[in-house]
């Protein structure tokens, strides 16, 4: 995918959904301003959720350390395309590309264990990626490295993983239709309940990088405290938002 083909190629997230279109379109200025700083969005050509998006992680919109390495925002394959070698195929070019480039690596942030909208750690142990660090409550960083001789990468220790407000708080960037597709979705939700609802639109690398939360594409609170990264629908929202108020 390139700039001049972006606005009338699909980017594979929330394909022919009306609710996500004005968040597909920002998506798509979001990529386009980053293709300038190294991003590539490659995919497969089908109309399919087969793709991988990647960007040196000097440039990434995440709270790490690990320079001259290549960062992957997203791999996914999914459906029908699965267990069809893609996104090894699809790592590989990516791994290429870091090489030619001539970086020391690759990172990208899994959970300790499955969870939405995280790669499945598994695939990436698989892929010869190994354990390099650990971000509570279970974000892990995970690297591939072919220059024995590189700096290790890290979270950033410096960064807290909670906020100051009371009731939801939802840190989140551009970077997935679905995050900025749910939002008044969940804040109608949140009103319905009288619970406070903020929301804080990460967008610069400066403040992705020294965010409150990990994983910067969707970061959820409650009275400062973080509960997920989990971008999901409103009656979910609605079940976990009634059991954190009757908690207190």
């Amino acid at each position: 995918m390139t700039k001049s083909t972006i606005e009338t190629e699909h980017i594979c997230c929330a394909l022919g959904a009306k609710q996500y279109e004005d968040a597909v379109s920002e998506k798509k200025r979001w990529l386009a301003e980053r293709m300038d700083e190294g991003l590539v969005f490659y995919r497969l050509d089908e109309r399919a959720k087969v793709f991988i998006e990647y960007l040196p992680a000097q440039m990434a919109w995440v709270p790490i350390q690990a320079p001259n390495y290549m960062y992957i925002n997203c791999l996914w394959v999914s459906g029908r395309y699965k267990n069809n070698g893609h996104a090894k195929q699809l790592l590989d070019y990516c791994k290429e590309d870091a090489i030619n480039r001539g970086m020391d690596g690759i990172v990208h942030i899994v959970g300790k264990k499955k969870y939405p909208y995280l790669s499945d750690k598994r695939f990436f142990e698989h892929m010869g990626f190994e354990l390099i660090d650990q971000a509570e409550p279970y974000f892990q960083l995970m690297a591939l490295k072919w220059n024995e001789q590189a700096v290790d990468p890290s979270f950033k220790k410096n960064v807290e993983v909670s906020c100051r407000n009371e009731g939801i708080s939802i840190y989140y960037t551009a970077q997935c239709p679905f995050a900025v597709g749910i939002l008044e979705d969940l804040r109608k939700v949140a009103e319905s309940k009288n619970a406070p609802f903020h929301t804080y639109r990460i967008t610069t690398k400066e403040e992705a990088q020294n965010a409150p939360t990990i994983w910067t594409t969707f970061g959820m609170f409650y009275n400062g405290k973080f509960i997920t990264h989990e971008m999901m629908s409103s009656n979910k929202f609605e079940k976990l938002l009634t059991k954190l108020l009757s908690a207190e």
